[in-house]
């Protein structure tokens, strides 16, 4: 196996400039790369215009492959007058991650080259150069790539270059460019950190690759966490460049259809304007969102957290993409970073890579930066300290630059071991060793897979890789040190919604335009704000919602209710005149009504010799008795649960016992009234209303009252009902009259009775006699018309039982009345007088 020879620099000429361990990297800018330079022997046909003078270093090999890493993470634009020729570009910021990255590829080729079952007879070499994280510099980068080994005599010129594959970039606009330089030779390019969507197009990229998953996947990730998290109302800020415009791009695009919303999306310029990124940190500081997502690479972000840094701006949650997310020099020069959060690229194990790199390790004493740059000897040994170069434990860019490196071995690899007959391209032919082309290679790179510790390498029809992540928190250790702690996973490849697990929750901060709407409420949304925005409304009555953050409220079964929190349906409180309070008041007023009744009745039994009692038909008083003995009786109807029988019985027993009784009545109206009218000569009315005739008068006046009743409830009988239409908390159980009609002719008939027994005992109210009945009865008439009159307005506005107890309370209070204005003075005399009760007396004679 041969070994490549020779030296080759990286640089000579450049001063690195870094916050924190600025000696060390500056000794890795300075250090001196094992190389080989191969000069041709005759000049071209044609020369460049000048050299690239790039930072880089290269190794010859009989197969080479290219690599561009931002060992410089930004770069000044010189300015263009267009009357002079533009100075070159300035690269700033000597970034040691990167130079890690370009090492780890220099660590792979080395024990490609090492393995002699590996690529056998054949070695791989390397050019490798700084795009100072630019796209025109990675464009000179790619151009210097294609080149020979040297840079003065380019094979552009005298013929295509030996460039079979190459490794970069790190950013998505620089690899846009790159793949487009390279599309034309048709040279396969795997990217170890570029994420833009973009990039997936093969119809434009064809020969792209990568070891990363898109950023498709990313941004579902993002959004998984927000919703996890309860961060609804964010911000975004992103760099110009396509991979922070895509990213945006795919994030508006995933929270379509969800509760996040952006409060604002700003964009830190590629040429830094200070003006600009103060614009920027205004609006963050008066804005209500506390999340801010950033989609920008560290170098980029680096100079506009220094400024965010100086404006004291506090309490945000800041959510980092992949691009920072593991970036220790941001962790380190920022505190105000701690808790960021963020999805990084998987981690593996790169064997060797610590002992690789502390081959480069100096301990000789440095001068001051403003004395000259001593030139290195290739013979410093590196400090052990921490930095972003030392920084090896779980590596995941160096880990995707070690497998794109090794995929490419492995295609050469099958493609030289291709047998003559059983080949991929046409007539099932091979390539040819002597002659490998890159289209060639590009081929076994999408059908490659290998494993790499522990895992399967391959790429899918778009080139791309597994979608999956690490979940980051930016923590402090006891001593301060920052250190980036695994607290979940994201695996693309699972079904919805189980993508995510998160093993700890460290988060605090919540980010809302509003809060979240309790159980109990709904979202409504403001008019001309984001959905973000909004009010939370109590659910109406009768609905609930029992979830945190409920866009609409769930209406409760029919014989449900909400409660008073709207969090549940609980069953609607049942109410009737039952026997509680005032059930039971009623009851004994019925009850104590009803014997009362029965002992006047036993008295006029007792006394029915006397002249009081005979002297208006005790027949006819023993009908009144009965009857409203049964009308108090009818009272207890109404209490208690209502039945098909009992609301049949409540409304026909009141009705035809009140009709009895005013019949009884309205016939000793006739008789008294005939009576006092009978001793005028020639009168004999007296003949006409005998016994019998009373008799049938009384059945004649209660058969109306029984043949309404028949028909009302043949026709539309009162039933029990359940309403809750006139208060919907609950049900109230009542007796629907089945026809109103009905229920208004008997009311209507009983008051008719009622009203023609008062006009006849008004008009007898002034017939002699001590004991003249017919003032009684008109007292008696007028209560009860008083009585029914104030009821119907009381009735009609009662709800629910009291509706049952304001006509229970009129039977009650209208029995009451009859029996005291009828029967009170006559107990009185029977029991309290005896020496009135003689016909004398009462006919008024002494």
């Amino acid at each position: 196996m041969t070994k490549a020879k020779g030296i080759k620099p990286l640089s000579s000429q450049r001063q690195v400039t870094s916050n924190q361990s600025g000696k060390t990297e500056y000794l890795l800018f300075r250090v001196y790369i094992t190389g080989s330079t191969t000069q041709p022997s005759t000049p071209p046909p044609c020369s460049t215009h000048g050299a690239f003078q790039l930072p880089g270093f290269q190794a010859a090999g009989d197969l080479m492959i290219g690599g561009i890493f931002p060992l410089h993470y930004r770069v000044e634009l010189p300015i263009t007058n267009y009357t002079s020729v533009p100075q070159k570009a300035q690269c700033h910021g000597f970034d040691p991650r990167a130079f890690r990255w370009a090492q780890t590829l220099r660590l792979a080729v080395e024990q490609i080259n090492q393995n002699q079952e590996f690529l056998p007879n054949h070695t791989l070499g390397y050019k490798i150069f700084d795009s100072c994280s630019t796209p025109n510099t990675a464009l000179r980068a790619a151009l210097s790539s294609l080149n020979g080994p040297g840079e003065e005599n380019s094979p552009l010129c005298s013929g295509t270059g030996r460039l079979l594959a190459l490794v970069g970039e790190s950013g998505s606009s620089q690899s846009i460019v790159v793949s487009r330089t390279l599309q034309p030779f048709r040279i396969p390019m795997i990217s170890y950190f570029s994420t833009c969507s973009c990039l997936s197009n093969r119809k434009e990229f064809p020969n792209f690759f990568r070891m990363v998953p898109n950023d498709d996947y990313q941004v579902k990730a993002l959004v998984r966490l927000l919703q996890h998290f309860g961060w609804r109302w964010i911000g975004v800020v992103l760099e110009d460049h396509d991979y922070g415009r895509f990213a945006l791009q795919g994030l508006r695009r995933e929270i379509q259809g969800t509760d996040v919303c952006l409060a604002y999306s700003e964009m830190i310029p590629k040429d830094y304007s200070r003006e600009r990124v103060l614009q920027i940190l205004e609006v963050m500081r008066t804005s209500s969102a506390r999340v801010v997502v950033v989609f920008s690479v560290e170098g980029e972000l680096y100079p506009f957290l220094q400024e965010f840094e100086k404006q004291k701006i506090l309490g945000l949650q800041w959510v980092a993409s992949e691009a920072w997310v593991s970036a220790k020099v941001l962790a380190e020069s920022f505190p105000f970073l701690d808790g960021t959060v963020g999805f990084a690229l998987r981690e593996g194990k790169v064997p060797g890579l610590g002992e690789f790199v502390r081959k480069v390790n100096p301990q000789t004493p440095l001068p001051p930066s403003t004395a000259p740059l001593p030139l290195c000897t290739g013979k410093e040994v590196l400090l052990e300290q921490q930095s972003a170069y030392m920084d090896f434990s779980g590596p995941r860019v160096s880990y995707n630059v070690y497998k794109a490196v090794y995929a490419i071995a492995h295609s050469l690899h099958n493609l030289l071991s291709c047998q003559p007959g059983a080949g991929p391209f046409l007539n099932q032919s091979c390539a040819l060793s002597s002659n490998i082309h890159p289209w060639q290679l590009q081929h076994y790179l999408q059908e490659v897979s290998f494993n790499a510790s522990g895992e399967e390498v391959n790429f899918d029809l778009k080139g791309g890789s597994i979608p999956s992540y690490d979940l980051m928190n930016w923590q402090r250790n006891p001593d301060g040190n920052p250190q980036f702690v695994k607290v979940g996973l994201f695996d693309g490849t699972k079904d919805s919604g189980k993508e995510l697990v998160i093993q700890e929750e460290a988060i605090a901060v919540v980010s809302v335009c509003s809060s979240s709407c309790a159980p109990g409420s709904r979202k409504a949304v403001r008019h001309g704000e984001p959905l973000c925005c909004f009010d939370c409304v109590p659910c109406d009555s009768a609905k609930i919602s029992n979830q945190t953050d409920s866009i609409e409220c769930t209406v409760c079964p029919e014989d449900f209710w909400s409660n008073d929190d709207g969090t549940r349906c609980i069953p609607k409180t049942v109410e009737f005149l039952s026997h509680d309070a005032m059930g039971l008041s009623l009851t004994v007023i019925a009850v104590v009504g009803a014997c009362l009744t029965i002992a006047v009745l036993g008295v006029f039994l007792h006394n029915r010799n006397t002249p009081i009692v005979r002297i208006n038909n005790s027949e006819l008083s023993f009908f009144i008795l009965i009857s409203l003995t049964l009308c108090f009786l009818c009272a207890l109807v109404f209490v208690g649960e209502p039945t098909s029988w009992s609301c049949m019985l409540r409304h026909t027993a009141f009705s035809i016992t009140f009709s009895l009784c005013i019949s009884c009545i309205l016939g000793k109206t006739l008789v008294v009234l005939a009576a006092f009218t009978s001793t005028r000569p020639g009168n004999n009315i007296m003949r006409w209303l005998g016994p019998r005739q009373q008799r049938v008068i009384i059945f004649s006046c209660t058969l109306v009252q029984v043949v309404i009743c028949t028909a009302w409830l043949t026709d539309a009988p009162p039933f029990p009902s359940r309403n809750s239409q006139y208060q919907s908390s609950k049900i109230i159980l009542e007796c629907s009259v089945g026809s109103s009609l009905a229920f208004w002719c008997v009311l209507g008939y009983i008051s008719l009775l009622a009203c023609l027994c008062f006009v006849l005992a008004f008009l007898a109210r002034k017939l002699p006699g001590n004991f003249n009945e017919a003032k009684f009865i008109t007292f008696s008439m007028l209560i009860f018309c008083a009585v029914w009159v104030s009821f119907i307005p009381a009735y009609v506005s009662s709800p629910g039982k009291y509706a049952d107890a304001v006509e229970t309370f009129a039977i009650l209070a209208s029995s009451y009345g009859l029996l005291f204005c009828l029967f009170a003075p006559k107990c009185f005399i029977i029991l309290l007088r005896p020496e009135q009760n003689t016909k004398q007396h009462l006919m008024g004679k002494k």
